[in-house]
């Protein structure tokens, strides 16, 4: 069952949903946020108590909905919840039980909608196709652009985002922190105190 940490006052016709791990929340992230807001009334950030390709390593659940309330605090229309699991169609399901008939756009990075759209769901070769009748998705560039496979193409779209973003992910946020290197200027401002505190250099 979705849980909600903060949520958008207005009841949307349109839902960007932008699932993800936020270890932790980036500048990225943010900016996928904001360009989605010229498609849909409100944006879920969703973070899964349960992934479907990775376990929990870095910061704790806890420390990630911390940091992500932090990140989207000064926007009316971000909303953060939780989910029981990770896997696009659950999340689509726990969001319809609660948004009822809005039109659902997963948010995403070309690299995401790769490994999404050629996931191995129990063998079904179909299975995405399926889910694309229940929700779109919209995908911003993320070392060039994403070409769907065409009898998708209908429910996948593309996401402009604004330029500096394309390379900003978490796992080099990470692997600076781990070096030394100067790290500030890839997350949002407002969870720079908390990152210092949850990810400590190697050398250290």
């Amino acid at each position: 069952m979705i849980e909600f940490i903060r949520r958008a006052t207005a009841v949307p016709r349109r839902l960007g949903i932008l699932p993800g791990t936020f270890n932790p929340p980036t500048r990225a992230h943010l900016a996928l946020a904001r360009a989605a807001e010229k498609y849909v009334d409100e944006v879920l950030f969703v973070l899964p108590r349960e992934f479907p390709h990775k376990a929990y390593e870095g910061a704790s659940f806890e420390e990630r909905i911390r940091m992500l309330d932090l990140a989207a605090a000064d926007n009316p229309r971000f909303s953060i919840a939780s989910t029981e699991r990770g896997l696009f169609i659950d999340i689509a399901r726990e969001c319809r039980a609660v948004y009822g008939d809005a039109a659902l756009s997963f948010l995403c990075g070309r690299d995401a909608a790769e490994r999404i759209v050629n996931w191995d769901y129990d063998g079904d070769p179909d299975a995405f196709q399926k889910m694309l009748e229940v929700f779109d998705l919209r995908v911003a560039s993320r070392g060039g652009a994403y070409r769907p496979p065409r009898k998708m193409a209908h429910r996948i779209h593309a996401l402009p985002v604004e330029a500096g973003y394309e390379e900003v992910s978490a796992t080099d946020v990470r692997e600076r922190i781990a070096r030394g290197d100067e790290w500030e200027h890839l997350v949002p401002e407002a969870i720079t105190p908390v990152i210092r505190r949850i990810y400590r250099p190697t050398n250290r």
